[in-house]
């Protein structure tokens, strides 16, 4: 039995929008009845023309060349939805899919008499590349009956109901289709303007919003936004995040049909029929505004001279040995040193001047680090000093550890008697294990905040999509941020609990945790100004994230991605979850890098932003987030080295550094005021 949360729904109204302008000149003109538009993987932009309504065989697909539209793929029937996926493209015309290949030949892919209901009017389609999906609308008679939604799996060919009039009631007219991370299918109903989610494991249904009068295209941005056309009422709208309200971001359009993003992501093409033109519109919405201009400032390689002691860029059988520094910290002992620890187990210092020539070593822990390249998210992770170091000489190291099957260690070093400027690695004292079902998602940051205590982050425990539920069980300390009194010991522990710890005394739940729902942050760092903890959180399927952590944060993690809901246990925006304060998909990287946010003096323009990166696709950027307006006001990209960015790191005197994966040892970069 499907059901309908009518009580629990947050329905979202609509705000008028401010800005009354004419649209934009057209990028194409004098078309036959656009429909849909997409971009082809050959980076071209791809619409569909009927042609004239209910004649067959003059409708086609047009390639996008010099403004105007030229024939790619003709003698279709009334083709509508166009997706892109593995070199092709898959068209609904009329009652079948007709699919197209690089060269514009068109062949059926799905006939009507596969359908389990011979369709009416197939309308939109949308792709879920994970699972190699169609999802397929039919709008019935398009007076309201006979409506549905199909899967069709590629691979099988197979196709099978997902909803209709049974078993979704009150569906009139379906059409506009998006998936919501890749369990969960977005639903535009023409007829009655309602948007519904889906859940495709078990096919139940979600209102999330109303008043989109005759609603086509859903479009989402790269960042958590989504768009709605009325091809009804030539109307645009955006939703800046999940649970806010529609915007509308224009009335001018004669009928806004399906639409998609240009390749810059900031205009969203937008097909109008009875016109005849595709226009691009800008993605900005009223209130919600994010100048994502390019930075002009630029990196250079910091302490150029520097040779690291014991490391060199192959072995003596020939195999390249890439430098991995993990973090870049100091002692704030008022030395001035700058600290760098190797993922393969030890810890380099140096003075904090560009004539530094030669790294020291500090602490040399191979013997009980466990790193391989095959399991590279595993060795010495984090490195914290005491905030009273120059007293005590204490510091906190987390690494794997070598000699257990499966285990990550946080363990105190103290500085050694006989030598001040070594940590004695037989000083070692265990303060906290963490027993782990996989390799990765190790985590592994280390950081004290400014009430003095230590702060830890692990993974999930590994593996994919959360196996063991990790994320949600307050009874494991995977995927969660601990905090701890490592200065007090209590209940046999080396760590005492705080008593302000938000789940002291809480039935089932371990007192050391202090935010939950996380899956692997790479990592987390203090505002030095604002006291606020940070964190880059690395996603699973389609999104990476940013997030403030807060004393008791649910962060959502594994039944949302990001701003998503995530797998058959999924589900929508809730009070009790924390959602991230900023998203972008996988189209932009794969892999966050989370930095800090600078307050430094070298570069003003920096002031205030957070800086992050992606691993895989090594862009880098600087976010702004205003507290008082609750959202982003800035997300801008600095041109950096064409390298993957491990981490981030500041100096004593809160210059931001950044560290790369480099074969020549130049892996420490800096920021500098303008770009070279």
């Amino acid at each position: 039995m499907k059901r309908f949360t009518a009580f629990t729904v947050c329905v979202l109204s609509l705000v008028s929008s401010l800005w009354g302008a004419d649209l934009p000149k057209p990028l194409v003109t004098g078309m036959t009845n656009p429909e849909s538009v997409c971009l082809g993987t050959d980076g071209r932009t791809y619409v569909t023309e009927i042609g004239e309504f209910g004649k067959d065989g003059d409708g086609q697909v047009s390639v996008i060349v010099d403004g105007q539209a030229k024939p790619f793929a003709t003698g279709l029937d009334d083709p509508k939805g166009i997706v892109a996926f593995q070199n092709a493209f898959f068209v609904t015309d009329k009652t079948r899919v007709v699919k197209v290949d690089a060269n514009g030949k068109a062949t059926t892919f799905t006939a009507a008499d596969k359908f389990p209901s011979l369709p009416l009017f197939l309308n939109d389609i949308a792709v879920e590349p994970e699972s190699a999906s169609l999802f397929v609308s039919d709008s019935g008679d398009l007076k309201g009956a006979q409506g549905a939604v199909y899967r069709i799996h590629l691979k099988s060919g197979k196709t099978e109901l997902v909803v209709d009039a049974k078993s979704l009631p009150g569906l009139n007219t379906p059409n506009g289709l998006a998936l919501d991370g890749a369990s969960h299918l977005l639903l535009a109903d023409f007829g009655s303007g309602v948007l519904y989610r889906i859940k495709l494991a078990d096919k139940s249904f979600q209102k999330i919003a109303e008043g989109f009068d005759g609603s086509d295209g859903l479009t989402w941005d790269k960042h958590g936004r989504l768009f709605i056309t009325s091809w009804k009422t030539g109307k645009v709208w955006g939703i800046p995040r999940p649970g806010q309200k529609a915007v509308l971001l224009s009335d001018k359009f004669e009928q806004a049909a399906d639409s998609c993003l240009d390749p810059t992501g900031r205009f969203l093409l937008v097909p109008d029929m009875k016109a005849g033109t595709l226009t691009a519109l800008p993605t900005t919405i009223a209130g919600w505004e994010v100048d994502d201009s390019p930075l002009t400032i630029g990196t250079e390689i910091a302490f150029p001279k520097l040779q690291w002691t014991g490391w060199s860029p192959e072995t003596e059988g020939g195999k390249a040995t890439p430098l991995r520094p993990m973090l870049l910290t100091h002692a704030g002992d008022g030395s001035n040193r700058v600290f760098v620890p190797l993922q393969e187990g030890v810890i380099h210092f140096f003075a904090n001047d560009d004539a530094a020539t030669k790294t020291n070593i500090f602490l040399d822990i191979r013997d009980r680090v466990r790193y391989s390249d095959k399991q590279n998210e595993e060795g010495l992770l984090g490195l914290a000093f005491h905030p009273k170091f120059k007293t005590n000489g204490e510091l906190f190291v987390f690494y794997t550890d070598v000699k257990a099957k499966m285990a990550n260690v946080v363990s105190r070093f103290r500085i050694s008697k006989s030598d001040p400027n070594k940590a004695d690695p037989a000083s070692e004292e265990e303060i906290i294990r963490f027993e782990k079902p996989y390799w990765n998602h190790d985590g592994g940051t280390l950081a004290f905040g400014p009430d003095g205590f230590l702060y830890v982050t692990h993974g999930d425990g590994g593996a994919g999509n959360d196996p063991h539920e990790n994320g949600q069980n307050l009874k494991t300390l995977l995927g969660k941020v601990l905090r701890l009194d490592i200065d007090h010991q209590a209940n046999g522990k080396k760590y005492a609990i705080p008593k302000d710890n938000p789940f002291v005394g809480q039935k089932d739940a371990a007192p050391e945790i202090w935010a939950y729902g996380l899956r692997n942050i790479w990592r987390m760092s203090f505002d030095r100004k604002t006291g606020d903890l940070w964190a880059g959180e690395v996603g699973q399927n389609l999104f990476e994230e940013i997030i403030v952590l807060k004393a008791g944060g649910n962060y959502g993690w594994s039944i949302r991605e990001s701003l998503h809901p995530f797998g058959v246990k999924g589900v929508d925006v809730r009070d009790n979850l924390i959602d991230p304060i900023w998203e972008y998909h996988h189209d932009l990287g794969k892999s966050i890098t989370g930095g800090g946010v600078y307050r430094g003096t070298s570069v003003p323009e920096l002031n205030g932003a957070y800086l992050y990166a992606d691993y895989i696709t090594m862009r880098m950027w600087a976010l702004w987030y205003d507290a008082a307006k609750g959202r982003v006001v800035a997300n801008r990209e600095i041109k950096g080295p064409t390298l993957p960015i491990l981490s981030f790191g500041e100096d004593e005197k809160g210059e931001a550094y950044f560290l790369a994966l480099t074969g020549n040892g130049r892996a420490i970069y800096r920021f500098v005021k303008s770009a070279k």
